[in-house]
């Protein structure tokens, strides 16, 4: 992690080198993960862009649900296969896709079965209801599919934007869950009864169902034990398959060619999240690039404090820095005593820079009171920062300041890109 990290001081955490990671041929998986809706599709996009665009062949793999990705890189529609986004600048390439879920696990029953035998699990009840509802299949596929492009040579880098998952624990557990489920061993528990039969058959095979999703509960019955049996007999030769696949995943999210970002907004709840991830990652040994901090504001003027505008600005108000009356007096004083007739018709030009100058206080009060209010959420944001640098002081961070809009193109990416690289907001 030390090549990547650029130490700025005692008083801030060590700053994450995003371009040394990306320009790095030894790093082939960036895993970005976090909390939901803290900006990791986004992250993960503009990491995939800036990556081609220095010249690296790269594929973003997204499980996000929404379109978003495929919107800001202008292409129609996401799907299992990567495709090759346009108006990459540079010598690299951008891929992107979106993981289909039941695609893929479609796609590992096809590779391991010939075709009359893979149809008939395709086609199977059990099967569908496994394959589209079962807790923890997207994370597993996920996975899956992270496996199947490192196993090639097509890409320089993948970068993969995680699940939306509630817990850390949702993420890096999935794949084992699944392969435990589908390891051989529990699936002939499983089929036991089946081989038994009769009521006592049935009864045992019930409280196995019991652990399954609300989906599978619906084709309790005869008509379940019939489908798992043609389920069981049809994958018997595969199950195994699933635990050794999940095992190798998981050994290479832990190899040197894999670096993990943890993604979070400064606030108090997504920071916390993030640290939890951080200190879940160290305990699997999972090699931990840094956290990238998004949305995080900043100010050229941080030079004035928030308590130094609000004053600023309670004066104007109060007329305490402007004095009009005098200032008018000292007008009259100087006017010609005969041109009177510009100070007593209404609505004359000359009065122009009396209310001008009013208009003028309001709102330099108004801009101070927002100055104010940034300085203050900048405060509150460095705190939160700063909590999080007290317990994980070794942990490089990405500072990434916020952008006036939502990112909808290539050119929004672009600019993310920059900020992640850059590190750190103005002011912050």
């Amino acid at each position: 992690m030390s090549e990547g990290v650029d130490i700025v001081g005692l008083d801030t955490p060590p700053r994450l080198a995003v371009d040394a990671l990306l320009d790095d041929p030894k790093t082939r998986i960036i895993v970005c993960c976090g909390a939901g809706g803290v900006g990791k599709t986004t992250t993960a996009a503009a990491l995939g862009l800036r990556a081609a665009e220095r010249g690296r062949r790269v594929v973003v793999l997204t499980i996000d649900p929404a379109r978003r990705l495929a919107q800001s890189m202008g292409i129609d529609s996401l799907d299992n296969v990567p495709r090759r986004v346009a108006g990459v600048s540079g010598d690299g390439e951008l891929h992107a896709m979106m993981l289909d879920m039941k695609r893929t696990f479609d796609e590992i029953v096809e590779s391991h079965a010939d075709g009359e035998r893979a149809q008939a699990i395709l086609d199977n009840p059990f099967y569908q209801s496994l394959s589209a509802g079962f807790a923890g299949t997207q994370e597993y596929m996920a996975m899956e599919k992270l496996g199947q492009l490192r196993a090639g040579d097509d890409w320089d880098l993948i970068v993969v934007d995680t699940p939306p998952s509630r817990s850390a624990l949702d993420f890096l557990d999935a794949p084992k869950r699944l392969g435990s489920f589908l390891d051989g061993k529990f699936i002939r528990v499983l089929m036991a009864p089946a081989k038994v039969g009769g009521r006592a058959g049935m009864k045992f095979l019930n409280v196995g169902m019991s652990m399954m999703t609300g989906t599978l509960s619906k084709l309790m019955g005869a008509s379940l034990l019939k489908d798992v049996q043609t389920f069981v007999a049809a994958m018997d030769t595969m199950f195994g398959g699933f635990r050794t696949r999940a095992d190798a995943t998981f050994r290479l999210l832990q190899a040197p060619g894999t670096a993990f970002l943890v993604v979070a907004a400064p606030e108090p709840d997504a920071v916390r999240e993030a640290a939890y991830f951080v200190e879940r990652l160290a305990a699997e040994r999972m090699p931990l690039a840094g956290l990238v901090l998004n949305r995080v504001h900043g100010s050229d003027a941080g030079q004035l404090s928030a308590e130094r505008a609000l004053a600023a600005a309670e004066n104007l108000e109060e007329g305490g820095i402007v004095d009009q009356e005098s200032g008018k007096a000292g007008l009259r004083d100087t006017a010609d005593p005969t041109d009177e007739a510009p100070h007593e018709t209404p609505g004359t030009p000359e009065e122009a820079p009396e209310d001008d100058a009013v208009t003028i206080d309001e709102i330099t009060a108004g801009l101070l009171r927002l100055h104010a209010e940034r300085m203050q959420v900048i405060a509150r944001e460095r705190r939160t920062r700063d909590r999080f640098t007290s317990l994980h002081p070794e942990v490089a961070v990405a500072q990434v300041a916020a952008l006036p809009g939502d990112v909808h193109d290539l050119a929004g990416l672009r600019a993310i890109g920059e900020r992640l690289a850059a590190g750190v907001p103005a002011g912050a």
